[in-house]
């Protein structure tokens, strides 16, 4: 089987690294997407903690929270489409998922302080022993792998798909609540996040210094995204703990 087939779990990883680019003699590299990530997690923290301040003087984070999360999946949808543009339609998701996750993650700052700052450490430590069991292949990313790990993916992002349909009805889906069904999803969903930044470790690491130096706008534009679920998993579980018990 060709491995064009596997080409990653990540949600807005497409298939730019297969794509014959124009040749060019910068190439995207480690670094490159490093400093992009950390520009990128550094304006979405300032945007978060600018939306919390707002919160606590009473202004609603209802419409940042719905508006950043569609901005950012119409971005992506364009970024997909659109790979040339992404130098700056990355910039503008950031912006988006800072909207989104400030608003996001302003009930949980109001109401348990803590509880955001330790979803960052958590997903930081996650991140670090991921990478930590990929280089040391403690952990091998192969074919059975990817695949296992790609349909996890997709079938969590169908389940919450149809939740969030379900929900413009007025039903609420059982996987929003704070039963041991919606926790046990939640633990599963935040396993699955982290498994995928193994894909992501394995195609940046398969591609780096080969494919063009644009590229790694696409590169961070999914890092991000991965890490990003992954903060969103940990908070919401933290969440529920903190109300049930």
């Amino acid at each position: 089987m060709s491995l064009r087939n596997f080409r990653t779990s990540n949600p807005v990883f497409h298939g730019y690294f297969w794509d014959d680019g124009k040749s060019s003699s910068k190439t995207m590299t480690v670094t490159g997407i490093f400093f992009k990530s950390m520009l990128g997690i550094l304006v979405i923290s300032v945007i978060t903690a600018y939306l919390w301040k707002l919160n606590e003087e009473g202004m609603p984070m209802r419409w940042f929270t719905l508006g950043g999360m569609l901005g950012s999946v119409i971005i992506s949808i364009v970024i997909s489409v659109r790979q040339n543009w992404a130098y700056f339609l990355v910039p503008l998701y950031v912006i988006a998922k800072g909207c989104f996750l400030g608003g996001f993650s302003s009930y949980a700052h109001r109401n348990f302080p803590e509880l955001p700052y330790q979803a960052i450490g958590v997903t930081i430590v996650t991140f670090f022993v991921m990478l930590v069991l990929y280089q040391l292949r403690i952990i091998v990313v192969t074919k059975k792998l990817r695949s296992v790990i790609i349909s996890a993916c997709v079938s969590i992002m169908v389940v919450y798909l149809i939740s969030f349909i379900l929900s413009l009805f007025g039903i609420k889906p059982y996987i929003w609540g704070t039963s041991w069904f919606a926790i046990a999803f939640n633990i599963l969903a935040a396993i699955v996040a982290s498994f995928a930044l193994l894909l992501d470790f394995d195609y940046i690491e398969r591609y780096k210094n080969k494919a063009p130096k644009h590229k790694e706008w696409i590169a961070t534009w999914g890092l991000l995204a991965t890490l990003i679920w992954l903060y969103i998993e940990v908070l919401r579980l933290m969440q529920k703990f903190a109300i049930r018990f």
